[in-house]
């Protein structure tokens, strides 16, 4: 492998491939040699930045459920030894667990590795990395690829029978977040806190199957209705993501058949979680992000939440209007807004959340991890608690608005030098919208307009994809004929430019 088919398997921050053949035109580049030298890679990159001899370094390696993740794992796991670091196997695990792993007094690795392409197809796998400081960036990915280039030869590893020390970290997260809930209810495991509640959840056959039997039914939750628990990578069901619509209508399905409390939906390495109410409404997008938001609002006066740019008008006024907080719409990806709230709060601002309409949320009072079965704890024991007054969970966001009429349009650059023609069309989307007297609020990314006069109510955003020749705009309306109407407007703004393919 060249060094350009190394650094094609950059995927922002962190490395995704095709790991398994099996879907037609696609074909494995995320090989075990390939992670066997990106094993090695890392050991160097984290010598580097501590400044220890790799024989110093301990790293942890897990994995997700997909097919390919025994046989990457091992490799990488081979490769780290390679280098001479001490390497974990801590089998099935999470992408947030693999990061407490650096924080557990049980074992303070100095980094780890989790081994997950996310919610994405059963042949792709790929590959995370942590050390103290969080996850790695997009530079530090860059430099990793780049030194597995330069050592790489073809045949290098093979497969042996090479040991690695052990651990069942799922056994000792799962603790961790019993102790939090119990801690929050001022109750012990032993008095069974969530007695009387009934808790649905969708976990994809991806990783989140010990959400239920190491979580919730030891607190004494009835998970009765609950589906798709034990791991497989063929994810035979559905895809194991809350945004996808199959998956969503699942958990709504067995939420309410059920009739449960509550229902949690989690993606295949549980960074992500989104939830549904016990009539069947999906709490998703916008939702997820008020009802989180509204939970830490008490403990957070004043401050500041961040999010990603599609976010609506109504949030804005959901967490300023009635929550008293301050909203920061920022960019897209989950790093973007996770290093905006650090920022913030390096500062003195105090921000206690920053989340992105995917569901992936980082709390500052959890290590601005993104961690799916955090954010599911916080809703259980707001659940709790609002049932021991004889509130339903819903009462959070009771305020909330209710969703517009959603579109998002996709416009293809049929272009070379896509990215200069796409600024250019941002740059003249934005003039003519000013000579129009339109509203353009502080924006991070693209160009967003907020439609409220003139009987015109919503807002459109238009920005550039960050690697892919497309234009995405996002429109909400207040009602069908207001999302007509602001398409309207942004055709007249976008005339001329006919590289721009729909």
């Amino acid at each position: 492998m060249t060094e350009k088919d190394f650094l094609k398997l950059q995927n922002g921050s962190d490395i995704r491939g095709i790991a398994l053949e099996g879907v037609a035109d696609e074909h494995v580049n995320l090989t075990n040699d390939a992670a066997f030298e990106i094993g090695k890679a890392f050991v160097a990159w984290l010598s580097k930045k501590t400044g220890k001899p790799a024989d110093k370094l301990s790293i942890g390696v897990g994995r997700d459920a997909r097919l390919t993740g025994p046989s990457i794992g091992k490799a990488v796991m081979c490769g780290i030894k390679f280098a001479g670091a001490q390497v974990t196997d801590c089998g099935l695990a999470t992408t947030p667990a693999m990061y407490m792993t650096i924080e557990f007094a049980e074992t303070k690795f100095d980094g780890s590795i989790m081994i997950t392409a996310s919610h994405l197809p059963f042949n792709r796998n790929g590959i995370k990395f942590f050390d103290k400081d969080g996850g790695l960036e997009h530079n530090d990915i860059t430099f990793i690829l780049q030194e597995a280039a330069g050592t790489w030869k073809e045949n290098n590893y093979s497969e042996d029978s090479n040991s690695f020390a052990n651990l069942k970290l799922i056994d000792l997260y799962s603790a961790h977040l019993r102790s939090i809930i119990c801690r929050e209810l001022n109750e012990d495991e032993n008095s069974k806190p969530l007695k009387g509640l009934h808790i649905v959840v969708d976990a994809g056959n991806g990783d989140a199957g010990f959400f239920v039997s190491q979580i919730l039914e030891p607190l004494g939750a009835d998970t009765t209705g609950s589906a798709f628990l034990e791991p497989d990578g063929n994810f035979p069901n559905h895809i194991p993501n809350p945004e996808n619509k199959e998956a969503m209508k699942a958990v709504q399905s067995a939420t309410v058949n059920s009739k449960a409390d509550l229902g949690l939906i989690f993606d295949t390495d549980v960074d992500r979680m989104s939830a549904v109410f016990a009539n069947g409404t999906e709490v998703n997008r916008d939702s997820i992000i008020a009802l989180i938001a509204a939970i830490l609002a008490p403990n957070y006066p004043g401050s500041t939440i961040i999010t990603d740019s599609v976010t609506s008008d109504r949030l804005t006024f959901f967490l300023e209007q009635k929550l008293g907080l301050k909203h920061l719409r920022y960019m897209r990806g989950y790093k973007n807004v996770i290093n905006k709230c650090k920022e913030l709060n390096s500062k003195g601002i105090i921000s206690p959340l920053a989340m992105e309409t995917s569901g992936h949320g980082a709390l500052k009072e959890n290590y601005y991890l993104d961690d799916g079965a955090y954010l599911a704890v916080k809703l259980i024991v707001a659940l709790a608690l609002a049932k021991k007054e004889n509130k339903p969970i819903e009462s959070f966001i009771a305020e909330l608005p209710p969703a517009g009429f959603e579109g998002e349009y996709r416009f293809k650059i049929k272009e070379e030098n896509f990215k200069e023609y796409g600024k250019n069309v941002l740059e003249t989307f934005k003039s003519r919208a000013i000579a129009k007297g339109l509203d353009l609020p502080e924006n991070f990314e693209g160009i967003r307009i907020s439609f409220h006069d003139q009987g015109t109510n919503g807002w459109l955003l238009l920005r550039m994809s960050l690697h892919d020749p497309v234009m995405p705009m996002n429109i909400e309306g207040n009602t069908a004929e207001d999302k007509e109407k602001i398409f309207a407007v942004a055709q007249e703004l976008l005339s001329g430019f006919d590289k721009l393919v729909l």
